[in-house]
């Protein structure tokens, strides 16, 4: 018996060994190339001020890549979690911004915002890595019950799309998606529930029924889904099934979840850098949407956000709308219109690190501020400990891409977040034996 114990343990010690140098040299490939496309982002949109020049070498690139390399230590060390899973976008982001400060064209302070981005990533990361006691369930439903939720989520789902289909429709490409989405207006309510829907709603049905093997209800979760983009005209709508099935797809066959959340960034970034090896309109366009829309942009924010914020007052959270009302407000319209106006630029919507950071509280006291969201993330970590994880993989899959374009405040209410830690929190234990 003391053999069997001596050899089950060296068995589980060589796996961790295994998954740790797998994780780091996931790592390595997806920094290297991610900011070789940065590199070649400089070139591809001169407009959004990215520069990056070979010779002579700058500096700043080589504090850049110490300080990935430093941090990405957590990556490989830290248990999966659900704060693991947005950290590590979160973390892409602000990488990308190391990289583009050391190129940066604008004449802000920029060894002050980076001692900021650093302490920033830190402290949010602290609690969403490494915070993960789980939550006392008040009561809990039986799997019987609780299977009613995600057919509810379909009938629901499928009420307000019809809804969305009466107030109109555009059946059009990526090309002419921002020139006719302005025309598609649906009241508030239903704004809120398309949010709502598509961050948390649609993901969290998707993984009971991969979880029960509902695979007619699954098929029908991802038509409804798929016919959201005509009355929304965003990449959301249109690539929600679409990555759903592919983090399924490696949940499935990967059993580490780290590396499934790792590749989830990697393949794309990969395949889009493999399109701008060729010369056509469609490479053009999966780089843009991949490379330059997904990754580059977040980075890209930031440094705009440094940049106007340096010498433009502060919001001090006045551009959440409830707060708002109680004070008066710098800016009349939201932080996206406000730097699509100031730079020239496209709706800059951007994250926690650049809102309830940068533009409500400064550089300085932006890492307080991270720190608060960090907690936050925590929450979902608590509410979801205990589940299968490549549920939480699947049913949380789509938050992360979402946190990396808007701010935290509204993820939790327009986009889902805290539903979706709602139903993490009442999801049964014992739904994932149970199988129908």
């Amino acid at each position: 018996m003391d053999r069997e114990t001596a050899t089950s343990a060296e068995a589980e010690t060589k796996t961790k060994t295994y998954s740790f140098v797998f994780c780091a040299v996931l790592l390595v490939a997806f920094f290297a190339l991610f900011f070789f496309s940065l590199a070649i982002v400089s070139d591809y949109s001169l407009s959004f001020h990215v520069r990056y020049t070979v010779a002579p070498p700058q500096a700043g690139m080589y504090p850049a890549l110490a300080l990935t390399g430093l941090i990405s230590f957590a990556f490989v060390f830290a248990r999966f979690s659900f704060g693991y899973f947005a950290g590590f976008y979160m973390f892409a982001m602000i990488a990308g911004y190391f990289w583009i400060n050391a190129f940066s064209l604008f004449g802000y302070d920029r060894f002050t915002a980076l001692i900021s981005a650093i302490t920033s990533l830190v402290t949010f990361l602290i609690p969403a890595l490494f915070a993960r006691a789980p939550a006392k369930p008040f009561f809990v439903l039986s799997s019987k019950t609780f299977d009613l939720i995600p057919i509810s989520i379909l009938v629901f789902s499928a009420f307000i799309l019809i809804v969305c289909y009466l107030s109109g429709s555009r059946f059009v490409g990526l090309s002419e998606m921002y020139r006719y989405r302005n025309d598609l207006v649906h009241s508030r309510i239903v704004e809120y529930a398309i949010g709502n829907i598509n961050g948390a709603l649609i993901p969290f049905a998707f993984a009971c029924f991969v979880t029960r093997r509902r695979w007619i209800l699954l098929a029908l979760l991802i038509a409804i889904s798929l016919m959201y983009y005509p009355v929304t005209l965003t990449k959301v709508t249109l690539f929600l099934s679409v990555f759903l099935i592919f983090v399924a797809i490696m949940a499935t066959f990967i059993k580490e979840a780290k590396v499934v959340v790792i590749l989830s960034l990697l393949i794309p970034l990969t395949i889009g850098l493999i399109a701008r090896a060729f010369s056509s309109d469609f490479s053009n366009t999966v780089f843009g949407t991949l490379n330059f829309r997904m990754l580059a942009i977040p980075s890209i924010s930031l440094e705009h956000y440094y940049e106007f914020f340096s010498d433009h007052p502060l919001t001090y959270y006045c551009q959440i709308s409830w707060i708002k009302g109680f004070m008066d407000c710098p800016y009349t319209d939201q932080l996206g219109t406000v730097m699509a106006n100031w730079f020239g630029l496209g709706n800059m919507n951007a994250s926690l690190f650049d809102t309830e950071g940068v533009a409500s509280v400064g550089p300085i006291f932006a890492p307080l501020a991270t720190l608060v969201c960090g907690l936050v993330i925590a929450v979902g970590n608590k509410a979801s400990s205990g589940l299968p994880k490549e549920f939480v993989l699947v049913s949380g899959a789509i938050i992360p891409h979402i946190l990396l374009n808007v701010p935290l405040s509204t993820t939790l209410l327009s986009n889902g977040l805290g539903l979706l830690m709602l139903l993490w929190y009442l999801t049964p234990r014992d739904y994932f034996i149970c199988r129908t």
